[in-house]
């Protein structure tokens, strides 16, 4: 029997999937050729210099003008800055192949801001793997994500640092999705503005997506307050998400205040609600995240250790944390951790 073809009829939707293939395939390739022929406008821009062995102030005299000249005849997108930026993106970058065409020039102007070639590389590698939009990537660099990895474990070392810059962040077991501290500017809560932890989860909540890039890889949202019967007392998780990439429930408690051992106790039990009663046949363990404001290390060791429960206590801030802080406290552990090895062997 006849009928009309609307929107969802399995040949338009087949026809769309096609088309949208095609649209993404040509962008890219579009996108490969505009990072190629920047990549040799800065190869020539640098053999120019070196053939003429000119010298600084001139160079940015000579970009300066040809600047004038592309943008008369090719238009926008020849300012000087910008074949600063290719002659930068030529140095960098010593392959016409390595830069990824799943990146705009955009993203690479942003990459190239980063002096260090491990930390560029993780932030070039993680704009890839998680699809980060420019916006995205220049918050995470904000946000000091590189710094705040290498920290959460409290094991930074060589061998870390060589991993994240080559493959990006790898989900292999619970510890892998954590982060310390969380940032949560995207609030706009004032840093010292007294919260409610019913506040502070409804908050979270109106700004799910940015919650959720904040978490990282695999999270998708469950809901809030999920409620826990034991004979017959309702308990409720403050929120309740699930790891894709790990097959589990991830549950999180807030906590407006330093983390406490009766805070570890009751997401302990929350865990065991969660194994014996929710979970499928498939899924891991639940993994348990108290998110709170201060975490003591000596009594975060003494509150989660011996749980057989996956239990990990991480900070949350309201602000961007201080990167040269971050820095500096990153260089401080991997000097300790480079010392010791020097002194085994």
């Amino acid at each position: 029997m006849d009928h009309p073809i609307t929107q969802n009829d399995p040949m338009v939707l087949e026809i769309r999937e096609l088309l949208e293939n095609a649209r993404k395939t040509v962008a890219q390739q579009v996108n490969t050729q505009l990072l190629t022929t920047y990549w040799n406008i800065g190869r020539i821009i640098v053999e120019y210099e070196q053939r003429n062995q000119i010298r600084a102030e001139y160079g940015r005299q000579t970009l300066k003008e040809l600047s004038r000249e592309l943008t008369q005849e090719f238009g926008k997108g020849f300012s000087r800055s910008n074949l600063q930026n290719m002659r930068s993106f030529y140095l960098t970058y010593e392959k016409c192949q390595t830069p990824s065409g799943k990146l705009s020039w955009s993203h690479y102007c942003e990459l190239l801001s980063i002096s260090d070639e491990n930390k560029r590389s993780f932030y070039e590698q993680e704009s890839i793997n998680s699809s980060w939009s420019v916006r995205e990537l220049k918050r995470q660099v904000d946000s000091s994500l590189y710094e705040r990895l290498l920290l959460s474990s409290g094991d930074a070392n060589k061998e870390k640092v060589l991993s994240l810059a080559q493959r990006g962040i790898e989900i292999n077991q619970p510890a892998d999705i954590i982060r310390d501290p969380y940032v949560f500017e995207f609030l706009g809560v004032p840093e010292n503005k007294p919260m409610l932890e019913s506040d502070l989860e409804k908050a979270l909540v109106a700004q799910i997506e940015k919650f959720l890039l904040e978490l990282g890889h695999g999270f998708m949202f469950v809901g809030t307050q999920q409620r826990v019967t034991l004979n017959n007392t309702h308990y409720y998780v403050d929120m309740v998400f699930y790891n894709k990439i790990l097959r589990a429930y991830v549950l999180i408690e807030l906590k407006t205040k330093k983390l406490t051992p009766e805070a570890a106790g009751q997401l302990n039990m929350y865990l065991n609600y969660y194994a014996a009663e929710v979970n499928d046949p498939d899924d891991n363990a639940p993994i348990g995240i108290i998110l709170c404001t201060e975490k003591d290390s000596i009594a975060a060791e003494y509150a989660l250790g011996g749980l057989s429960n996956n239990i990990f206590a991480s900070r949350y801030v309201l602000y961007m944390p201080d990167k040269e802080q971050l820095i500096a406290q990153v260089e401080a552990v991997l000097k300790d951790w480079h010392e010791k090895n020097d002194t085994k062997e």
